[in-house]
């Protein structure tokens, strides 16, 4: 306890030494190696401390022992998974939450309930989605909305031939089925979590050469099908080849099957199409979704965690998530996000994305979706003219899918080198039976200097692979 009070009274030092360890760390963004080769430096073995050494003392031991293992994911060629890196808006942002330090359940005392609204409705605003019908929450990220949309879907899928899972369990509902193309893995998870099981999936076909939904399939099997209730999930960019369902085709098929119909947009990116007037149209029909899942950590470039759900079913998500206890009922109104999501206990995630969004506003953001497509499109092509390269599929949006002529194990083998590189950082995949890389640009301060790294990083590769 004495050492806490002995920081109290130097807090301005250590705010100080974390604000250099920080700078430094930005700072460094730009040439700091991409991913860190070997953490086996770091001392797992450390015996638990006893008394402690001050937070000044633990800083130095970040700065020494943990800084330097680290990936700069937030740097501009970390074009693994898709990550974006954190604006110097909403790392304020997320600093003043941490010292803030409030519990953001609801509106009882504070305005951190009102903040939260008004991000949600600026990313209705951005997703070009009318605010006035749909409504929702930021939670830890894409795993947690899907959730929400599989229990939520559920219910109001119940409530149409009368049945009440939220009080009765899934149990009581006769039959429900679950129609998907290209769910995205965190779906998957989330449909073994809700008790529906991941085999428990009508697979649809998808159009040739892409991962987009069938739509004679899917009404096919809409029609086959006997179940009672029925969720159709659809995609507005997959995982692999960011491709977009036909939205408006499948949501007159729910309609005409009294289906929900949840959007997820590669728990990612997807729904931020609508910030670039040249891929706006791929999200048409996105307004006519029941549920819709995005992230804010990734394309929009706050902190983790911050993933978004959205509904034009507010009552019953807050029905199916609805918390009872003595100590919560404070009469207050306004939005009670306990009710809206699995935590009870909610870090202030709406501050970081509230500063970015006041920050840089919606021109901001557009710059960063026109930029990465952009970059997409120019190593795309740059790959299609390469005589040693083979492109898997032309980019839709912000990802690129490629691989080396030749095998998949030749091909393992030249990702595992290009990473080792540690000025880029890939990711692999597997497209159409084919063992590939995939770079996805999501992140603010990648530019052309960049994008001239990773050609000649790869093309260093290639020319010594044939020297080899």
């Amino acid at each position: 306890m004495a050492h806490m009070f002995d920081d109290l009274a130097h807090l301005d030092d250590i705010l100080d030494a974390t604000r250099k360890i920080a700078r430094d760390y930005v700072r460094g963004g730009d040439d700091a190696p991409v991913t860190c080769r070997d953490i086996s430096a770091f001392d797992l073995e450390r015996p638990l401390p006893n008394t402690g050494t001050g937070t000044m003392s633990a800083l130095q031991r970040i700065k020494d022992d943990i800084v330097p293992l680290l990936a700069c994911s937030i740097g501009p060629r970390y074009l693994g998974f898709v990550t974006g890196g954190t604006t110097p808006a909403a790392l304020a942002g997320d600093w003043l939450a941490s010292a803030i330090d409030q519990n953001a359940t609801g509106p009882e005392g504070s305005v951190t309930s009102s903040v939260e609204q008004q991000v949600i409705n600026w990313i209705c605003d951005m997703a070009r989605l009318p605010r006035h019908i749909f409504d929702g929450t930021l939670t830890t990220g894409a795993t947690a909305s899907n959730l929400l949309g599989i229990v939520t879907g559920r219910q109001w899928c119940g409530e149409q031939i009368g049945i009440d899972v939220d009080d009765n369990g899934a149990v009581a509902l006769p039959s429900f089925a679950v129609f998907a193309a290209t769910p995205h893995a965190s779906m998957v998870k989330d449909l073994s979590v809700a008790g529906v099981g991941r085999n428990n999936v009508i697979k649809i076909a998808t159009l040739p050469g892409t991962e987009a939904t069938d739509i004679a399939d899917l009404a096919r099997k809409l029609s086959q099908s006997d179940a009672k209730a029925k969720l159709v999930i659809a995609s507005a960019g997959t995982v692999n080849a960011t491709d977009f369902d036909d939205l408006v085709a499948i949501a007159d098929l729910c309609a005409a099957h009294g289906a929900w119909l949840h959007v997820d947009v590669d728990a990612a990116f997807g729904m931020f199409a609508a910030l670039d007037d040249r891929r706006v149209h791929l999200i048409a029909g996105l307004e006519r979704a029941d549920s819709i899942t995005s992230d804010g950590h990734k394309w929009l470039n706050v902190p983790y965690d911050c993933g978004i759900f959205l509904t034009r079913h507010i009552g019953i998500l807050e029905k199916c998530f609805r918390a009872f206890a003595p100590y919560l009922d404070t009469g207050t109104a306004g939005n009670h996000y306990i009710n809206r999501g699995v935590e009870n206990s909610r870090r202030f995630r709406a501050l970081p994305l509230w500063l970015a969004i006041e920050a840089y506003g919606r021109d901001g953001f557009a710059g960063i979706i026109r930029r990465n497509c952009d970059q997409a499109c120019d190593l795309a092509n740059w790959v299609a003219q390469h005589p040693k390269l083979d492109l898997l599929r032309t980019p839709q949006l912000n990802v690129v899918m490629f691989c080396a002529k030749g095998n998949d194990a030749a091909n393992r083998a030249l990702l595992n080198r290009i990473n080792a590189t540690q000025k880029l950082f890939l990711t692999p995949t597997v497209y159409e039976g084919r063992f590939g890389f995939r770079a996805a640009f999501s992140n603010w301060r990648t530019g052309a200097n960049d994008l001239a790294i990773v050609v000649s990083t790869l093309e260093a590769l290639l020319s010594d692979q044939d020297d080899a």
